[in-house]
């Protein structure tokens, strides 16, 4: 019997045509066959039909598949290793392909039909040389246009992280997946999908580039459109539900629902001031809301969370009324005022005018910022509205109440300019204390055009208080009342015909401003700049003018520098005529004398010099 069981392993172990590259782990039959026939076999007779061994291995040949190197056919995978797949395409051997070549299939199974490229029929060692990857390389446009044309779903194998995206192996080929089609909601973490095979749809191609773009989002969009018209169907206003925080932006949160997602804006997240959301809830946080809002045909869901608690206003201390002192935190700030939160949920409003008794404009930020502590009067409460006024000026006495005792006419005092306007300056004594110095009331010797040529924001200037409207809370001040009036003393130096130095310092059309003594200024018309030798004065000369007009109660001096030599011709001119007059007074004297001793024949003649030298002494007299 032992001997039987050696004879029947034997052609096993001797016959290694049937199988030259035995399947690894793969037992080997050692059960013989009932009808085998053993004695024909010793006789060299395996068929029994008189058959020999080479139409034996001839037989066997037949059985094979008939393959050409460089071409793509279908295999089988008979077996797989940590590091390789064994694939029979029905040849008289099996090939072996490296795993890395299905690392996009991680599925890969004893029995899948897969694609491979023949290389060679036999290498060095006799081993048939297969490639799945160059298959999938020679197959892989044709396959992704397949699948974009019949919206197939294909599966890939996602290789790295690329700007924007990952790197997909698909057919071979690397194609494109967007961060924005990875999942319908945001990916935080894109590494944890490196090394995954996922199913995706090819969504675009570019054949000139050989791009090719796909998606895993539209997979499932499809079933999630549906999922949200389903709960949408079944929300109602008020109702509270649970949900998970997806997504937080600057202006809300946005919540997950179970397939639908739903928006908590920023000013229903707390009855607060919520500066950023992440103040309030935090990613992959569970939490309540209430549905505020839904639209069906938009899927836009409005929920709330400060709405599942009562609102601080309901808890406000009854007893808070107008004229109490609250105190709280300045929580908002604007140009006219700044909101105070004196409670959760709580706030009232200082306008800018109830910072200070000051009436001069300012911007709220002058007094306060945000995340200060501060102390106010409620100014106005109203419950209904929920809405409350406050003031802190109202914590300090009015400065203009005692306003005659401590700013009366007549003081002087010191003040810092705030602002100009075009007739004046606005100056502060103290705060709550604002004046008014009028442009004419600068100085009593220069022509100001605008407060800006005298002084300058900010500086500190001597006043003197003019007038007090105590009603109206205004002030009257003034600069130059600090001095005495120089015009008193310019009445008596710079009177008309007299003449002093000036400096041109301004031309204009209407004529120019001269420089005098005594930091005074005078006013000449072009006609009266005119030189001796005809030409016109210019900017910075300097030259001798007449007062022509001394105006005091105007504070207006008018000078001519032409009248000098002008006036100088005319006094000459007067003096030759009376000269003339003179002489001719005289010789009419003589010819009346010589008059009395001429004959009656030289009376007609004398008396016709006579009417001559009264006509000529008539015309110098005119």
């Amino acid at each position: 019997m032992a001997e039987e069981k050696e004879n029947v392993q034997e052609p096993v172990e001797n016959t290694p045509e049937v199988n030259e590259t035995p399947v690894a782990n793969e037992p080997v039959a050692t059960v013989p066959a009932d009808d085998f026939d053993w004695d024909s076999y010793e006789a060299g007779d395996v068929l029994g039909a008189g058959a020999s061994k080479e139409e034996l291995a001839k037989m066997y040949d037949e059985t094979l598949s008939t393959i050409s190197e460089k071409e793509v056919i279908e295999g089988e995978v008979i077996a797989l290793t940590k590091r390789e797949v064994v694939i029979n395409i029905g040849f008289k051997s099996d090939g072996i392909v490296s795993r890395n070549e299905f690392r996009y299939n991680p599925e890969l199974k004893v029995g899948d039909k897969v694609e491979v490229y023949v290389e060679s029929q036999e290498d060095k060692k006799g081993q048939l040389v297969l490639s799945h990857k160059k298959a999938r390389a020679l197959r892989s446009w044709d396959r992704v246009n397949e699948a974009l044309d019949n919206d197939e779903v294909i599966k890939g194998y996602i290789k790295c992280r690329t700007k924007g995206g990952m790197i997909v192996d698909v057919f071979g080929i690397e194609a494109f997946l967007p961060g924005s089609q990875i999942d319908v909601k945001p990916i935080r973490d894109y590494d944890m999908y490196v090394g995954k095979t996922m199913e995706f749809k090819v969504v675009k191609i570019n054949p000139e580039f050989k791009n090719v773009v796909v998606s895993h989002k539209a997979l499932i969009e499809a079933e999630l459109e549906q999922q949200k018209k389903d709960i949408i169907s079944k929300l109602e206003k008020g109702q509270v539900l649970e949900g998970t925080v997806k997504n937080i932006t600057s202006y809300g949160v946005f919540i997950d629902l179970g397939g639908v997602d739903g928006l908590i804006h920023i000013t229903d997240l707390s009855w607060g001031r919520v500066t950023h959301p992440e103040e309030i809830v935090q990613l992959d946080q569970k939490l309540n809301v209430v549905i505020l809002d839904f639209d069906d045909e938009k899927k836009r869901i409005a929920l709330g969370l400060k709405q599942l608690t009562s609102h601080p206003w309901d808890s406000l201390d009854s007893e808070l009324k107008v004229g109490d002192v609250v105190k709280g935190k300045v929580v908002v700030m604007a140009d006219y005022g700044a909101f105070v939160e004196i409670a959760p949920g709580v706030e009232g409003l200082i306008h800018v005018s109830e910072m200070s008794w000051s009436q001069h404009l300012r911007s709220a930020q002058d007094f306060l910022k945000v995340g200060d502590d501060v102390e106010a009067m409620v100014l106005t409460l109203d419950r209904d509205e929920r809405k409350m006024s406050l003031g802190i000026k109202q914590l300090k006495a009015d400065p203009w109440e005692k306003i005659e005792d401590v700013y009366a006419v007549g003081t002087k005092h010191k003040a810092y300019v705030r602002n100009f306007t075009n007739f004046g300056v606005f100056v502060e004594i103290e705060e709550g204390i604002d004046g008014l110095i009028h442009i004419s009331d600068l100085s009593w010797t220069k022509k100001i055009k605008h407060p800006a040529e005298f002084t300058a924001i900010g500086d500190e200037i001597d006043v003197v208080v003019l007038e007090i409207d105590k009603e109206n809370r205004r002030l009257s001040l003034g600069h130059k009342q600090l001095e005495e009036n120089p015009w008193d003393v310019f009445e008596t130096i710079f009177t008309v015909d007299s003449v002093h130095e000036g400096t041109i310092v301004d031309i204009f059309d209407k004529g120019a401003v001269i420089a005098l003594q005594y930091g005074v200024e005078g006013f000449a018309t072009p006609r009266h700049l005119v030189k001796e030798d005809g030409a016109q004065a210019k900017v910075e000369e300097k030259l001798d003018f007449k007062v022509i007009e001394f105006n005091k109660a105007a504070k207006r001096i008018i000078l001519s520098h032409s009248r000098i030599f002008e006036d100088v011709q005319k006094d000459e001119e007067v003096a030759a005529k009376k000269a003339q007059t003179k002489a001719t007074k005289k010789g009419v004297k003589k010819l009346n004398d010589n008059l009395e001793k001429t004959t009656l024949g030289d009376i007609s003649e004398l008396a016709a010099l006579k009417d001559q030298l009264e006509a000529d002494e008539k015309s110098s007299k005119e």
